[in-house]
């Protein structure tokens, strides 16, 4: 089961500070990074290579 991410609105808040909270817990979560990591099959080579390129770059 995978955690939802949910915020109450306050009783004098704006949908607009609402919506911001929200996209915030959802960034933080890293829920935005995976579905983009999910719209498209990545084989698996390719993924060793990308997560070897990104090894490197946080190396130097």
């Amino acid at each position: 089961m995978q955690d939802v991410s949910e915020v109450r609105l306050g009783e004098n808040e704006t949908i607009e500070s609402a919506l911001r909270r929200f996209k915030k817990k959802i960034q933080k979560a890293g829920i935005l990074s995976e579905v983009k990591r999910r719209e498209r099959y990545e084989k698996p080579s390719l993924r060793k290579k990308r997560k070897a390129e990104a090894s490197r770059k946080r190396r130097r």
